[in-house]
Parts: C-alpha cells; sequence; structure tokens
C-alpha cells in the first residue's frame, strides 16, 4: 500500500511540475505580447535606413521615440518640441545648416524627417559625449546643461561620465530612455 502511496505522489509532483513548467511559459508569453504591445517598432521604414545612415543603434531610436511622443507624429510639447522625437524648431534649424538641408518647422510634422534629424542629433551627440545615458541627457536638457554639469564635481567625477542629473525631468526622462531601450533591445534585438 505504501508503495502505490508512493507512486500516486510521485505522478501528483510530475503533474504538478509540469503544469508548472507550462504556466510560467503561458505568463512569460502573455507578458512579452504586453510588452510588444507596449513597444511597436511603427516607422520601421524610416528607422532602419536613418539608424544605418547615421550609426545609431534602431533600439535606440525606438526607446527614444518611445520616451518622446509615444510614437505620435503630431504631438507637441508645452515647450514647443515637435513630432515623434520632439525636436525644437532651433535644433531642427540648426540641424538642417549641419546637414545642408532647407529648414520649414512644418517639416518636423512628417515622420521620415523627424527621424531623420532625430536620428542625425543623437548621433551628433554620441560624437561629443560617447555615453548614451550622456546623449540622452544631452537630448533632454540641452548640450549646454550638459556640459556644464560635466564639469562640477557635484555632477560628474570625470568630466565625462555623469553620476547625478540636477534636472529631476531630465534624470526621470534618461530613466525611461534606458528602460525603454532595454525592452527593445530585449524584445526585437537578441540573438
Amino acid at each position: 500500500m505504501s508503495l502505490k502511496k508512493a507512486i500516486i505522489r510521485s505522478i501528483v509532483v510530475i503533474m504538478i511540475a509540469t503544469a508548472s513548467v507550462a504556466v510560467g511559459f503561458l505568463i512569460e508569453g502573455i507578458l512579452d505580447k504586453i510588452d510588444r504591445r507596449n513597444h511597436p517598432q511603427s516607422y520601421s521604414q524610416y528607422i532602419s535606413v536613418y539608424s544605418e545612415a547615421y550609426g545609431v543603434p534602431e533600439y535606440i531610436v525606438y526607446a527614444v521615440i518611445k520616451t518622446e511622443s509615444g510614437f505620435d507624429s503630431s504631438a507637441v510639447s508645452s515647450d514647443g518640441a515637435i513630432g515623434l522625437m520632439q525636436i525644437m524648431p532651433e535644433t531642427f534649424k540648426w540641424l538642417t545648416t549641419l546637414l545642408g538641408d532647407s529648414y520649414e518647422t512644418g517639416m518636423l510634422y512628417d515622420p521620415a524627417t523627424n527621424i531623420k534629424y532625430g536620428t542625425y542629433y543623437l548621433s551628433y551627440l554620441y560624437g561629443v559625449y560617447a555615453r548614451w545615458p550622456t546623449v540622452y541627457a544631452a537630448y533632454n536638457a540641452g548640450p549646454s546643461a550638459v556640459d556644464r554639469w560635466l564639469e562640477d564635481k557635484a555632477y560628474s567625477d570625470d568630466g565625462t561620465n555623469l553620476e547625478k542629473i540636477p534636472y529631476p525631468e531630465t534624470e526621470a526622462f534618461v530613466s525611461r530612455v534606458e528602460r525603454a531601450a532595454e525592452t527593445y533591445l530585449r524584445l526585437y534585438y537578441k540573438d
């Protein structure tokens, strides 16, 4: 009788373990679908072209767009930043000069144009700062603010890496972009 009970217990344990593994895979699949819905790959035709052209990883461009506008090409911030990547008109004018292009503020509502200049700006900032968190801070607060922080020992130990960001909005922005970038990398760019 005890051998029979032991066999039944073993079978029950195996069934519970199998069910637990199956439920785990099911939950992982559901969470993956939710993450993919919350982290779309909209505008991929433009992002792939300009990411390659300017040497910025696609997942970073997606993360900035998700954080800046939530993929709303008509978004306008209270500060006047426009479009998917929330580019300020003054920054756009400067970037068009660097690229030798014509300038018209309304062009920032066009997804292809906005992604082109936003990606170029990320590339430019990476050329200056060489660290993505510092690039994100400069994208949000502006290079002048970041340059001041890098020179201040209260914010940077080495003059190249920000240890602390004094603007709460910028600190939150950097954190959100980093989380979104990690999610995009995990969902779409893992080997």
